[in-house]
């Protein structure tokens, strides 16, 4: 019998080249099908290892996955790249609460690409304007420390706060 189980990632976190831990996500492809598939493309091509969390609000969430975290000035980080597929948004009933993974985007709604952020706290003004579509299972005390990292005025983590991301496979019992 097929496990109809939501996709689950592993994403490893390292601060200042120095492992910080793992958050274990699932993403939502019943509701979001397009992110979801989009976040599993881009996993699957390995585009997310060495990019940062390059956005760390306390009482908020953090951001990560542009494409100019890996390489380039730290100015340039959350700008992404403009030749990068866009998803078109797909709100939909679930809240921002939590451990919930949502959608970055620029003003446009349906300009969402590889940036994604991880609410740390329930952020229930963001229902239906961003697309929610995955959640942590596992190791949201790891995005505790990643929110909580010495800062700069523009939200930007003082050392690189660095991810690799990577397909959970399904265990058939």
């Amino acid at each position: 019998m097929e496990n109809m189980s939501n996709p689950k990632y592993k994403i490893d976190v390292t601060h200042g080249g120095n492992p910080l831990g793992s958050i274990t996500i699932e993403t939502f492809p019943e509701v979001a099908p397009k992110h979801a598939t989009n976040f599993d493309n881009l996993v699957s091509e390995g585009f997310y290892d060495g990019t940062a969390f390059h956005r760390v609000i306390p009482g908020f969430m953090i951001q990560g996955g542009d494409p100019n975290s890996k390489t380039k000035p730290k100015n340039t980080w959350g700008f992404g790249d403009p030749t990068q597929k866009k998803v078109p948004a797909e709100f939909n009933s679930i809240t921002h609460s939590r451990g919930i993974i949502s959608a970055a985007r620029s003003q446009d709604p349906n300009s969402a690409s590889s940036q994604f952020f991880l609410v740390t706290s329930d952020s229930k003004f963001l229902d239906n304007q961003y697309t929610v579509y995955g959640k942590v299972i596992e190791g949201i005390e790891i995005a505790d420390k990643i929110v909580s990292v010495p800062r700069d005025r523009s939200d930007n983590p003082d050392e690189k706060v660095e991810m690799t991301i990577t397909k959970l496979e399904e265990i058939e019992d």
